[in-house]
C-alpha cells in the first residue's frame, strides 16, 4: 500500500530552480524506415530538460527507447524532428563533451589496463604538446598518476594495472571502462545499462564508488537501468519511460518524471528506509501496468481494437 505522501499527484514537477540547463530535448522524434515505405516510430514529441550535476537514472522496459535517448544525447544518432542541446550547443556530431560507458564495453586487447585508461587524453593532448617536448613528459606523468588513482578508486589493485584486458574478469574489465570515462572528466556521464552484466556483489560496489565520484566532482549523469532499486538507489532524479501504441505505431513517452525523495539520505541508508521501499513499490506497479495496458493492446484483434476507439 502507497502511504500518502508516495501518491503520484503528490510529486511536484521537477523544477531546475537557478540550476543551468546541461541537456535539453524539445519536441525530440526520431522513426526509421520499416520497409514498404513505412517509417517506424521509436520516440515522439520527447521533452526533456536536466540541470548540470543531476544524478539522472531512466528506467523503463526493454525496448522503450532508453539507450536511443542516449544516443542522441552523446550525437551517435540524430533525431528526425525536434532539437538535443548540450552544454548550450546544438548536437550534430559525437561530442567530446559526453563520457560514455557502454553495457558492452571495449578496451584494446593489447594494451594494459593503465595504457587503456590513459589512452584518450593522452591522444589528445600530444596533437597539441608533440609527444618530444618536455611539457608533454611531464603531462604524461601526471595523467599516469592521475589514471592510477581512478583504477584504484574503482577497486583495481596495483598488480592489475599492468596486466591485460583477457586477464581480467567481466566486472574488473567494467570497472577499467568506468575509469577510462571519468579520467576525461566529461562534464556529462552517460551510462547504458553499465552494471547490468555484473554480479551482484560487484554491482554493489561500483554502484557504491559511482556515486562517491559523483557526490565529489557533480559532473550531470544519465544513467541508464532496468532494475527499479538500482534507479532509486542511484540517482537524485527518476525518469520512467513507456511504449504506447497509437494508430498502430508505437512511440515512447516520458510515463514520470520525479525528484527522489530519498536522494536526501546518505547513500548507505536509502534502501532501508521506508520511504525508499514505498517508492519502489509505486514506481514497480506503475512501470508493470503500463506494461501490461500495452501487451493487451497488442493481444487485441484489428475488430475488436476498432470497436474499442469507437
Amino acid at each position: 500500500m502507497v502511504s500518502a505522501a508516495l501518491k503520484l499527484e503528490s510529486y511536484p514537477a521537477v523544477s531546475r530552480g537557478e540550476r543551468r540547463t546541461e541537456i535539453l530535448l524539445r519536441d525530440v522524434a526520431l522513426s526509421f524506415a520499416s520497409g514498404k515505405g513505412k517509417a517506424k516510430a521509436v520516440l515522439s514529441s520527447l521533452n526533456l530538460e536536466i540541470a548540470a550535476g543531476e544524478f539522472v537514472v531512466v528506467l523503463g522496459e526493454t525496448g522503450c527507447g532508453k539507450s536511443t535517448l542516449l544516443r542522441l544525447i552523446l550525437g551517435e544518432e540524430f533525431p528526425s524532428g525536434g532539437s538535443v542541446v548540450v552544454d548550450g550547443k546544438s548536437v550534430t556530431r559525437i561530442d567530446s563533451r559526453c563520457g560514455y560507458v557502454p553495457q558492452k564495453y571495449s578496451l584494446f586487447p593489447d594494451k594494459t589496463v593503465l595504457e587503456n585508461v590513459m589512452y584518450g587524453p593522452e591522444n589528445a593532448k600530444s596533437s597539441l604538446l608533440g609527444r618530444w617536448r618536455p611539457a608533454f613528459r611531464r603531462y604524461r606523468r601526471d595523467l599516469r598518476d592521475e589514471a592510477r588513482a581512478y583504477l584504484e578508486r574503482m577497486g583495481l589493485h596495483k598488480q592489475d594495472l599492468h596486466k591485460y584486458p583477457h586477464q581480467l574478469s567481466g566486472g574488473m574489465q567494467q570497472r577499467v571502462a568506468i575509469a577510462q570515462a571519468l579520467l576525461m572528466k566529461p562534464p556529462v556521464l552517460l551510462m547504458d545499462e553499465a552494471f547490468s552484466a555484473l554480479d551482484p556483489s560487484t554491482r554493489a560496489s561500483l554502484q557504491e564508488q559511482l556515486h562517491a565520484v559523483w557526490n565529489e566532482s557533480r559532473p550531470t549523469i544519465v544513467f541508464v537501468t532496468h532494475n527499479t532499486q538500482e534507479a532509486l538507489l542511484m540517482g537524485t532524479r527518476l525518469v520512467l519511460l513507456r511504449r504506447l501504441k497509437e494508430d498502430s505505431q508505437e512511440r515512447s513517452s516520458v510515463l514520470l518524471d520525479l525528484e527522489i525523495p530519498t536522494a536526501r539520505l546518505p547513500f548507505a541508508a536509502r534502501r532501508r528506509s521506508t520511504e525508499f521501499q514505498e517508492l519502489h513499490d509505486h514506481v514497480s506497479e506503475m512501470a508493470h501496468r503500463s506494461s501490461s495496458m500495452r501487451d493487451c493492446e497488442a493481444d487485441a484483434s484489428p475488430v475488436e481494437s476498432e470497436g474499442v476507439l469507437q
